[in-house]
């Protein structure tokens, strides 16, 4: 059984032709959700059409944030997460509030040549593969994976209680351990090796050796949150100018 199913569904004509986000330091998964802040005219036009269509934005991750683009745009990790837009809020001067939900990731078969102001791309889905024969140890996966994570998150309130949860409820690993990997504030090259993995049994044992290796600060502002705070251009500091800097992605 599978919480997000009635979120996390592409629609049916969906034929492989995205619109890029793309962001450094980003790494979106399937089931979780990213606030974003949009700005740009070209990213407002973007989600204009996303909103007018299939509601879909396809968050890429920027392979170099400092890249000065010259004859070409600059390269983003191959892997991405397709989000569907689940909340919508329209601001003054055209700037918008958006909460995407991950819904599937995918590999970029090739960008598409466009006329449009947003990149966009033919990708190729990546579907999560369950191994038949581990079937029976799922759950002690499952239980390992959350007794790591419960290890070294703060001690607040209800945090065990939510843990027990998740244990005794049905969400099963992938959603799991796509969530916890978005939460937690791993180097970008960790999660998007998470990200492309599409064997669950192992992203999840790839996970719990992550968690275990001891080096988490949870101390410090996770992806999400720097690109909310930072709205497009999380590279940047946060500042007060109006017009904002534009980003170069």
């Amino acid at each position: 059984m599978n919480p997000f199913s009635d979120v996390t569904q592409l629609p049916d004509d969906f034929d492989g032709q995205v619109r890029l986000f793309p962001l450094p330091g980003l790494v979106l998964f399937p089931h979780a959700m990213q606030p974003l802040h949009v700005f740009e005219p070209r990213y407002v036009e973007m989600l204009r059409e996303a909103l007018a269509t299939d509601q879909l934005i396809t968050m890429a991750t920027l392979l170099d944030p400092y890249a000065v683009p010259v004859t070409s745009p600059p390269a983003v990790a191959k892997t991405v997460c397709i989000g569907k837009i689940v909340s919508h809020a329209e601001l003054a001067g055209d700037r918008h509030n958006i909460l995407l939900v991950g819904v599937r990731r995918a590999k970029i078969r090739r960008e598409l040549e466009t006329t449009r102001p947003f990149r966009s791309a033919q990708v190729d889905l990546i579907d999560d593969f369950y191994v038949p024969a581990a079937t029976a140890q799922r759950n002690e996966l499952k239980r390992r994976l959350l007794t790591s994570f419960g290890k070294i998150i703060p001690p607040k309130a209800g945090s065990q209680k939510s843990l027990h949860d998740l244990m005794a409820g049905q969400m099963g690993v992938g959603p799991i351990t796509d969530i916890i990997a978005y939460t937690l504030p791993f180097e970008p090259e960790d999660k998007l090796k998470l990200l492309e993995m599409s064997d669950v049994d192992a992203r999840a044992e790839h996970l719990i050796r992550l968690i275990d290796r001891g080096d988490i600060d949870l101390q410090s502002v996770s992806s999400g949150e720097k690109a909310m705070e930072s709205h497009e251009n999380p590279q940047r500091p946060l500042d007060n100018r109006f017009p904002p800097p534009f980003s170069v992605n």
